[in-house]
């Protein structure tokens, strides 16, 4: 692996000019600064050189790296990171991986240069391999995840209480008389649907209702195949006569099926979900909710980020903060 003093002896150069050419110092000459820069970038060095020059010039600037914007969380987390941001005078960029591991190494490797003096992010649902994450680490990026987490990172976190939002959820479906409830994730990986998931195993545990697998229904981000699954419930021998949506979209998607298969919500199916949108009062009937603290937790994550920028070792530190969310009940579970 190249490092300062390996390209020092390239160009043959000492290894204090190679060390002040990324800092843009008066003591070497603009050709060799040049030099230095185009070796570095040929033996994949650029990163760690910039990074740190950049770094230690503040760019006052923060990356959010996020699965997308139509998700109803995320809307009222950049508004809170805003406000933060505004406050301690930087600036953020907001990038989007849409869900794709793909494009999230490629938004990281450019992240990686020093544009920005830290990096939020909450990751896609195919970030099975976290290798590009830990070269964020390695290279000294303050770094923390909120909403969607990898645990084993140990990075700084700022989540919501998914399990107990899970079983707040499934326990109030069950005084409502529920036993055959449905659950829609989507995601087998992501740590939101996960966390839920196993509130909703827990709640029906503790009220002695076996879970059936069958009553898992696994989503993904294609609207068509997730419209099937969904269509398929009301058809069952054991169909389920309550919807717990692990997200406000999979909840909208069961309005419109029970629109078209004139089904009456709650009269023959109640639907509950956990949403941090206003979208859910607006519905018809209005939507049940366990409603996430996003503004809360986009502040609080923005605060420990900016926190984190130049306090060099202190972002490996496994620090967590869980906000708790709340049950809003309206009509979608009367």
């Amino acid at each position: 692996m190249m490092d300062l003093k390996k390209l020092a002896k390239e160009l043959n150069l000492s290894f204090s000019t190679v060390s002040k050419a990324p800092h843009d110092s008066h003591e070497i000459s603009a050709a060799t600064k040049r030099r230095v820069i185009a070796k570095a970038k040929e033996f994949n060095y650029q990163v760690n050189l910039l990074a740190s020059s950049f770094r230690k010039q503040k760019s006052k600037t923060i990356a959010l790296v996020i699965p997308e914007v139509v998700n109803d969380l995320f809307g009222p987390v950049i508004n809170g990171i805003e406000s933060v941001a505004h406050e301690k005078g930087y600036h953020f960029l907001i990038y989007m991986t849409h869900e794709n591991l793909q494009k999230e190494i490629s938004i990281f490797k450019l992240l990686q240069n020093g544009r920005v003096d830290g990096i939020m992010f909450s990751v896609s649902e195919q970030s099975s391999d976290i290798t590009h994450i830990k070269e964020l680490k390695k290279n000294g990026i303050p770094l923390m995840l909120f909403d969607r987490v990898i645990e084993q990172l140990h990075v700084n976190t700022v989540t919501t209480d998914n399990f107990a939002g899970g079983v707040l959820a499934t326990e109030h479906l069950i005084e409502k008389g529920c036993k055959e409830i449905a659950f829609l994730s989507i995601s087998k990986r992501a740590s939101v649907s996960l966390g839920r998931m196993n509130g909703y195993k827990e709640a029906l545990s503790r009220n002695a209702i076996t879970h059936q697998e069958d009553m898992f229904i696994y989503c993904d981000g294609n609207d068509i195949y997730n419209r099937t699954l969904v269509r398929a419930l009301p058809t069952r021998k054991n169909r389920p006569d309550r919807i717990f949506a692990s997200v406000e979209t999979l909840a909208i998607l069961a309005y419109e099926v029970c629109n078209e298969l004139r089904l009456i919500i709650p009269e023959h199916i109640k639907i509950i979900a956990v949403s941090s949108s206003y979208m859910a009062a607006l519905l018809n009937p209005p939507l049940t909710a366990i409603v996430q603290p996003a503004y809360e937790m986009g502040k609080e994550a923005a605060s420990m980020l900016i926190n984190l920028v130049g306090k060099k070792g202190f972002y490996f530190k496994n620090q967590n903060t869980e906000i708790k969310s709340k049950l809003v009940m309206r009509e979608s579970t009367k």
